[in-house]
């Protein structure tokens, strides 16, 4: 399977978006952060502000409760019964707002004072807890045991019947064993707080949603240059198809006048030199001249040379070999052609590797051989060639060298460099040509994707020895 490959418009998309996303998405994280961390904390201090002159404010009522029986209890004796009613009459009617009252329990656990919620007075209320199972009588004596002090739980509201926090506070009338304390609902408290936070939380939404448009309107422009790239790409790509495309009927046009000039140099001399031979062997028979076996055999001998470069022909065009044999066969038979042709000392080496190129990759690599070859034959003037093919991590490696004047001293470096520069290019492979001391090195590596797995039913690229 053939790696997705991105456009180039579809790249500089990715390159301008991906750190912008990354960006914004960064910086609307912390700045969301830090705003609701900053935030809490306000709502902090300003609950525990809030907490703070409520508990001030009940301070002030229990200095007032205090101040109406403290001359009754501070003369009164530990079990002085007409005291006791006395302060317990005087505290029933301090009442304050909707909700407000003063609270008595001895210690015990007997309510003696309760005036907006009735049902309690006279009953042992030891042990009693609110919704969330904190302890309420037990521990408004303690602290009241302690010398006085705050605690807050869930209570009834008298007004509304609902269960709201409470903050009391607590001071001992410890000569009467006595918890005496009154206490403010928070729940406009919570209210509060609650609004505060919901007002940072719209905040936090409408900075996520400036950091949200910002980063919309900056990918849209991102998407409109990378439109026009790739409408200009695809302009560019357009023109590159045509030029293509001429090279490619170009290339026909040699190809066929290249086999054309075989033809007619080669081949059809060699015919005419078997015609003549025939007629002239079937003159000699006919005048029973005894040269004419002679005369046979030279038109044997045309017509088996014919016969020769018919095949070299059609091995140019598509050597059987590459499809039979693989890869290696038919490099190592294009080597040897190319020695025997031109006469320049040649090498072959091939390392075998377990996998198989597809019929592309061999393709290619053959033809970018076969292209490599003709230029050294063409303007090299070299003496020796090198041509070796190996597997490595990299993918399919052909390697060919020679010690001819070198690329740079070359007259010619048209078609057929781009021709194989082309066919690499397709396969997502490389094609390296480098100056050597002395001679050129050309490079060709198709990558991994093109190697078919063991069981797949392909020639295997074969070593030669």
């Amino acid at each position: 399977m053939r790696i997705f490959r991105l456009s180039y418009g579809q790249k500089i998309f990715l390159l301008a978006t991906l750190p912008l996303l990354f960006a914004a998405t960064a910086i609307g994280f912390v700045v969301l952060r830090e705003s609701r961390d900053l935030a809490e904390r306000e709502i902090a201090t300003l609950e525990a502000q809030l907490v703070a002159a409520k508990r001030e404010e009940l301070k002030n009522y229990i200095s007032i409760a205090r101040t109406a029986v403290i001359n009754t209890y501070g003369r009164a004796q530990p079990d002085d019964a007409a005291s006791k009613l006395l302060v317990t009459q005087t505290l029933s009617s301090l009442l304050y707002g909707q909700d407000g009252y003063f609270f008595v329990f001895d210690y015990d656990g007997n309510n003696l004072v309760s005036p907006r919620q009735t049902y309690l007075i006279d009953k042992n209320w030891r042990g009693l807890t609110d919704l969330n199972g904190i302890p309420i009588t037990d521990e408004i004596i303690r602290i009241a045991r302690n010398g006085g002090g705050y605690h807050q739980f869930e209570w009834t509201k008298p007004s509304t019947r609902e269960i709201a926090p409470f903050e009391v506070y607590v001071i001992g009338f410890q000569d009467w064993r006595w918890a005496m304390g009154t206490g403010v609902f928070l729940d406009d408290v919570r209210d509060g707080i609650a609004a505060a936070r919901a007002d940072v939380e719209n905040r936090i939404r409408r900075t996520f949603i400036y950091i949200s448009s910002i980063t919309t309107a900056a990918l849209l422009g991102v998407f409109v240059t990378g439109l026009l790239i790739t409408v200009r790409e695809r302009r560019l790509a357009d023109v590159k198809l045509k030029q293509l495309t001429q090279r490619i009927f170009d290339t026909q046009e040699e190809e066929r006048g290249r086999v054309a000039r075989e033809l007619h140099d080669s081949v059809s001399q060699m015919l005419v030199g078997v015609r003549y031979a025939l007629d002239t062997t079937r003159r000699r028979l006919t005048k029973g001249d005894t040269r004419a076996p002679d005369t046979l055999d030279r038109g044997i001998d045309h017509l088996s040379g014919a016969i020769q470069e018919v095949r070299r022909i059609s091995r140019d065009l598509r050597p059987a070999i590459l499809d039979d044999l693989g890869l290696g066969p038919a490099l190592k038979t294009l080597v040897e052609d190319f020695s025997e042709r031109t006469g320049v000392t040649t090498e072959y080496h091939s390392v075998v590797f377990r996998n198989r190129l597809d019929d592309e990759s061999k393709i290619a690599l053959y033809r970018v051989a076969q292209e490599a070859l003709t230029n050294v034959e063409r303007h090299a003037n070299a003496t020796h060639v090198s041509l070796s093919l190996r597997g490595s991590k990299r993918g399919a490696v052909m390697r060919i060298e020679d010690n001819g004047v070198g690329i740079r001293k070359r007259k010619t470096r048209g078609l057929g460099l781009r021709n194989m520069q082309e066919r690499i290019d397709f396969l997502d492979g490389t094609l390296t040509i480098n100056q050597a001391k002395p001679g050129t090195v050309i490079e060709a590596i198709v990558p991994l994707t093109h190697i078919l797995s063991p069981n797949t039913k392909d020639p295997l690229m074969e070593p030669s020895k």
